[in-house]
């Protein structure tokens, strides 16, 4: 298939799917107004959360062990449940619009249910990690965005830069750690909105009633989005139940976790140039009448923790299903109204599994651990290269794919495990100092089919293209942080800190329509941070500075016929501020400032329209902030 402008903004809803909409909605809110009610009733006896304000200052993400975020050598931001509920955060661009220098917003390649999140000045989508409750959240794909809950959070956790090694080659820019209140406990809130072009939204979050030793939650949540362009729908229904029971000496615990995405995006806008086309209007919708991105995805949580001589040690193992159906098509970037249509079938299996064992030696914590992230995908396209032809206004309602031909058809499996030993120390030779190192070995595999069949009049005569491809790897990867308290006064402190991280992560499966073959190479990358963070005013003014510099190496990027290939490399720097002031114990006034600067500093662009290729190095990257 050729190259397409992919971008999920766009589909059509009919008649049909507007009522299916409507159904799922009356049916998700209906459901949230029960549990609301039976909260009230039935749980007398739950146990409240505890306050956010001891919880957002303990940080468990670089360490896996309960940490304060100031002593930890690494950019690091917490924002609290309290706080997103407070905002009516419900999403992860509102959610993380308080980070300084990150944003995420709504769209990209999964649709208008996901979001292209930005670290360090870099736009793009695989490039971070996501993480939910110490699950790797899209495990060894990508990160799973449109599916990510976020209702009863007690805190989301954002470090800077690259993964820590207990979580393996997964990220380069940053971590987004979502954590939910832990079983029997909950935000113990429910509410319902109402808003214009249909939309609603409801969710409730509580701690049910207790069973002898064990204790147990559950949160709901489910909402509706409605547009002006009444084709245009973003639904969704989420559930999560978490249980714990004492078990010995130690804790077992279990959740489950289960999501509906039901999304019928816009078209993408064509760009021309530097700025986008005026030729079809911003709303105009060019997708099949049968248009919509739907997924399915359930999960299961069992872990167990318990002491031992030489220290707490726990296990955790996790088993996802995804199912995706993605109905879209695109328009050709000459504007002159052909689309091409996709109909992919998808089916995603994650499973991880991590064992650790954190040992106290006095003033040191030694982490030694072991993980499997395991990872399988495969993929149906049916393509309709040039299916039809339409206004550029968008007046004409394209018909649905089951009634356009076919000359493409596309299959994809790929399999990956990502295995891993890593050891960490955290030494604290006194109240001053906290040195963090860390190493990782890492067993990559990646094993990949892919086979295209092409039809005429797409070709002139049948062909047919299949290839098997494999790529293994065996490499470390290193940490080093020092950090130390230069000044303190009771609640005011000031705190330099420094790190470096030798990371590497293989080229990410993004799932398009087109033939993609060959297992790339991994991108690797070299950072460096400083920075000062601290408090003052008796603790009432909290505030983070750093300065980083990352080197980034074999970046996957496009050629001329459309194939994907190591062939870049690229330059991060820049520099963020964040300062936060808590007037009261229900009002903080908060600030960020950024400044990013990345370029290329090795690419060969292939320029369609001169045909040739231009030396991009020192240009700045697309889309970069």
């Amino acid at each position: 298939m050729g190259q397409r402008a992919r971008d999920n903004r766009g589909a059509l809803s009919t008649s049909e799917s507007r009522v299916k909409h409507q159904r799922f909605r009356q049916a998700v809110l209906g459901g949230l107004m029960f549990l609301a009610a039976y909260k009230s009733h039935a749980a007398p006896e739950a146990t409240h959360a505890p306050t956010d304000g001891a919880a957002s200052e303990i940080t468990v993400t670089a360490t896996r062990v309960p940490e304060p975020v100031d002593q930890i050598p690494v950019s690091i931001s917490v924002v609290s449940g309290r706080e997103l509920r407070a905002r009516d955060a419900r999403d992860m661009a509102s959610a993380l619009s308080g980070v300084s220098g990150v944003e995420a917003p709504a769209g990209g390649d999964a649709g208008p249910s996901s979001a292209v999140p930005s670290f360090w000045g870099l736009h793009e989508f695989d490039a971070f990690l996501l993480v939910m409750d110490d699950i790797p959240w899209g495990g060894a794909f990508n990160p799973a965005i449109p599916t990510l809950n976020l209702n009863d959070v007690q805190r989301i956790e954002v470090p800077k830069g690259a993964a820590p090694v207990m979580y393996g080659a997964t990220s380069f820019v940053g971590v987004v750690h979502v954590l939910h209140y832990p079983a029997g406990k909950a935000a113990d809130t429910a509410d319902l909105a109402l808003g214009n072009y249909g939309s609603a939204r409801g969710s409730a979050a509580f701690a049910l009633p207790q069973w002898g030793d064990y204790r147990q939650s559950f949160a709901a949540s489910g909402e509706s989005h409605g547009f002006a362009d009444k084709r245009e729908k973003a639904s969704d229904g989420r559930l999560l139940y978490r249980g714990a029971l004492d078990v010995g000496r130690g804790q077992l615990q279990v959740d489950v976790s289960a999501s509906l995405v039901r999304d019928v995006p816009l078209s993408p806008v064509i760009r021309e140039g530097t700025a986008l086309t005026r030729l079809t209007p911003l709303d105009a919708d060019f997708n099949p009448a049968d248009a919509g991105i739907d997924e399915n995805k359930l999960q299961l949580t069992i872990g167990y923790s318990h002491p031992t001589p030489w220290g707490t040690w726990a296990t955790l193992a996790s088993f996802s299903r995804s199912h995706v159906d993605d109905v879209r098509a695109f328009l050709h970037p000459d504007l002159s109204g052909a689309a091409d249509t996709q109909n992919q079938n998808r089916t995603v299996l994650d499973d991880y599994l991590d064992t650790h064992l954190a040992s106290q030696f006095g003033r040191a914590t030694l982490l030694v651990g072991a993980d499997l992230l395991y990872g399988y995908g495969r993929q149906t396209t049916l393509n309709g290269n040039n299916a039809y032809t339409v206004p550029l206004d968008g007046s004409v309602v394209p018909p649905p794919t089951t009634q356009l031909p076919v000359n493409e058809i596309g299959y994809v499996s790929d399999k990956r495990l990502f295995a891993g030993q890593y050891v960490q120390l955290d030494w604290k030779p006194d109240t001053r100092w906290d040195l963090i190192a860390g190493v990782r070995l890492n067993e990559t595999r990646d094993s990949k089919f892919a086979s295209d069949l092409t039809l005429p009049p797409f070709t002139p005569t049948r062909q047919h293209a299949a290839q098997q491809a494999s790529r293994d790897n065996i490499r470390p990867t290193e940490t080093l942080g020092v950090s130390n308290r230069v000044w303190v006064d009771g609640k005011a402190e000031a705190v330099l800190y420094a790190d470096y991280r030798n990371v590497f992560k293989p080229a990410a499966l993004d799932f398009g329509p087109d033939y993609q073959p060959d297992v790339l190479h991994p991108e690797t990358a070299k950072s460096y941070e400083a920075g000062l963070k601290g408090a003052a005013a008796d603790g009432r003014l909290s505030y983070q500075a750093e300065v980083f510099h990352m080197d980034f190496n074999n970046l996957v990027v496009r050629t001329e016929s459309g194939f994907l290939t190591n062939a870049a490399a690229e330059r991060l720097k820049g520099a963020e501020l964040e300062a936060r002031y808590r007037i009261g114990d229900d009002l903080i006034v908060a600030g960020n400032y950024a400044y990013h600067e990345a370029r290329f500093t090795q690419y060969r662009l292939f320029h369609a329209a001169a045909n040739a290729y231009v030396d991009v190095a020192g240009k700045q990257l697309p889309l970069s902030a």
